[in-house]
């Protein structure tokens, strides 16, 4: 599909059904190409960081429990950006302070993506974070104040895909970019 093609699609109705503090849903009322009409629902998010700490050739990640899930999963670092205005590189220096109790003296931005473009507009931006100043932590929430940090080679993260014990996307991304990044440095 050309942009111009995507640019027949438009919205020309909205309804919000459900306002849920930091995120909110909406039902779309769409026109297509064909000038037919429906309806498409979308999940409001702010955005988000994703952070990839590394020391030496190991990456610092948190295990915690995840509602959704019903489990604990092993992640890197990410957060909301929650704070208007603020910019990505310093919601993703907060994030590392509240979840892992370091700052990065280096970010070099890996990627951005959007993490569900089916049926959320959450746009995320990517880090690999080093030179890394360890910080009092500051967990804000009760699964951060429960969440365990776990010190994993890179040289790993095959087998952790593999045997599904790492199995969030924005982390295997991260992962896999951050290696990738730092085998050409």
């Amino acid at each position: 599909m050309t942009d111009a093609d995507a640019a027949a699609f438009r919205v020309v109705g909205s309804d919000t059904l459900c306002d849920a503090g930091f995120l909110s849903v909406s039902r779309l009322h769409v026109e297509g190409r064909d000038g037919e009409e429906f309806d498409r629902h979308v999940v409001h998010h702010p955005g988000a960081v994703v952070v990839v700490p590394v020391i030496d050739d190991d990456a610092i990640l948190v295990r915690q429990w995840r509602v959704a899930t019903g489990r604990d999963l092993l992640e890197v670092p990410a957060g909301k950006r929650d704070v208007d205005g603020e910019p990505p590189e310093v919601t993703a220096n907060r994030e590392l302070e509240e979840e892992i109790g370091y700052h990065a003296g280096r970010l070099d931005k890996l990627c951005e993506f959007y993490n569900s473009p089916g049926f959320c507009d959450e746009y995320t931006h990517l880090y690999l974070a080093t030179e890394l100043e360890a910080r009092t932590r500051a967990a804000v929430s009760h699964e951060e104040a429960a969440m365990t940090i776990e010190r994993v080679p890179l040289a790993r993260l095959d087998a952790l895909i593999a045997t599904r014990e790492l199995v969030d996307a924005k982390s295997i991304i991260g992962l896999l970019l951050a290696r990738q990044f730092l085998a050409r440095a």
